[in-house]
């Protein structure tokens, strides 16, 4: 067996987020061995990730793994990796909203879904979520298009449109909107909801927590106290929400919110959990924009309510705002959350073939 072992992958920035997007028939999928092929793939555990691809950061050392779908009605299933930094933790309990961005033009380029007209629809069936999203893909010219007029905040520059509908986005995890029935609860005398709308969320207000909600990620990132404490709070949230001991794991993920200061409907900040969001996720953005529609919940009073059960929910953020359009429906003293969706642009880097040492592919 040679000493390095070749892996074709495709080299994405897909939202907010960028790494590496495999076929999953190229990935080992037992747990151990696939962990130890994505350490290496990344270069973790160093805080420079100086021997891999990842940037450093956990925003840029995500994994996708993507392959042809045998579920009716989906085209490819997703799993998601989050590869720790400095930790040899890959962690694929919580999905990416972010690298799910980059799904759909992966599975358009690798030839598992056909283009289909200037717009290709790709269902996507999200392991980690165990829930399926339409990715809507320009594929002017038979190709997938990556150049366009569209803007997220938090990337530099315009790309071509993904339109991401999310669908079965309630109870991720937990298998509940609200796990413990409570739209808000106590803990630690801090005022929480506990809400699972595409990954499982522990959202408290900012001023309960002596923040603004306006702060710079740089400044809340430098307060360890802050986050000692916000961790310690999370540990009895996933507690509470039935996910057991969530030592080491990222989720419950977390969010505070306070009132929005210029156009949006609530400002807000996103945890990963250890580190502040640069931004905001995908699937932290349609949950807190779910916990604005629950009557009760910890957004009561701080966020501006959006009118009707279609609407657009903007979340500001630390580098602009992320828009949301929901779909609900009133259920009594409560609300059913139909569906999400998101617009995200994605754009391919690089494309060829990663190497690790074969010896890592050993059982």
């Amino acid at each position: 067996m040679p000493k390095q072992h070749p892996i074709p992958c495709i080299l994405m920035r897909g939202g907010t987020s960028k790494g590496p997007y495999f076929k999953m028939d190229d990935i080992p999928q037992e747990t151990e061995v696939r962990a130890r092929v994505l350490l290496a793939a990344m270069g973790s555990p160093d805080a420079r990730q100086i021997d891999g691809i990842g940037g450093a950061d956990t925003l840029t050392s995500k994994v996708a793994m993507v392959g042809p779908s045998t579920r009716d009605g989906v085209d490819v299933d997703y799993l998601f990796a989050q590869v720790s930094v400095d930790k040899a933790i890959v962690d694929t309990s919580p999905s990416c909203g972010n690298m799910l961005s980059g799904v759909g033009p992966f599975a358009i380029e690798t030839g598992m879904v056909p283009v289909n007209g200037e717009k290709t629809s790709v269902i996507i069936y999200d392991i980690n979520t165990q829930s399926r999203i339409e990715a809507i893909v320009q594929t002017t010219d038979g190709a997938v298009e990556y150049e366009g007029d569209a803007r997220i905040d938090g990337v530099p520059g315009t790309s071509a449109e993904i339109r991401l509908n999310f669908m079965d986005i309630v109870g991720s995890k937990t298998g509940a909107l609200l796990p413990t029935g409570m739209p808000m609860e106590e803990i630690d005398g801090i005022k929480v909801t506990l809400i699972d709308v595409a990954v499982p969320m522990m959202i408290v207000r900012a001023a309960d927590l002596g923040k603004t909600g306006y702060e710079t990620a740089a400044e809340l990132d430098a307060d360890k106290p802050f986050f000692a404490r916000m961790e310690a709070l999370r540990m009895e949230a996933g507690r509470r929400m039935g996910l057991g001991d969530v030592t080491g794991k990222v989720v419950p993920k977390m969010a505070m919110v306070a009132e929005p200061r210029e156009t949006g409907n609530v400002a807000a900040r996103y945890f990963v959990p250890q580190k502040t969001h640069a931004a905001f996720a995908v699937t932290g953005a349609l949950c807190v924009s779910s916990c604005i529609m629950v009557s009760g919940s910890v957004c009561d009073g701080i966020a501006v309510h959006p009118d009707g059960n279609d609407c657009t929910v903007i979340i500001e953020h630390p580098t602009g705002v992320i828009d949301v359009a929901m779909t609900t429906l009133p259920n009594g003293n409560s609300v059913d959350i139909i569906s999400g969706g998101v617009v995200r642009t994605a754009r391919k880097l690089l494309q060829g073939h990663l190497f690790i040492p074969s010896s890592l592919l050993q059982p």
